[in-house]
């Protein structure tokens, strides 16, 4: 009898903003955030545009609708960020 393994890819199941952070919660029990900062339109969000946040394509994909920006749950996972880490101050 042959078996094989497939891997399912975590999607997200529950996504929320705080203090610029978005965090996910995914299938497969992690939870993962990142900052808003690190792509160009979430930069530019307000904190009550930031919690706007919704989960879309089976939890494949985040959504801003009011900032009209779609993120993949892939990419996000990956480090696809658009803008380097803001340098700190010393």
């Amino acid at each position: 009898m042959n078996t094989t393994d497939i891997e399912i890819e975590p999607v997200a199941i529950k996504a929320w903003a705080e203090k610029r952070m978005i965090y996910l919660e995914l299938t497969d029990g992690r939870i993962i955030g990142f900052p808003a900062d690190r792509y160009r339109i979430l930069s530019q969000a307000s904190e009550n545009q930031l919690q706007q946040v919704q989960i879309e394509v089976d939890g494949y994909a985040l959504r801003w609708e009011e900032l009209d920006e779609d993120l993949t749950v892939a990419g996000v996972m990956a480090g696809r960020f658009q803008l380097p880490l803001p340098s700190r101050a010393a």
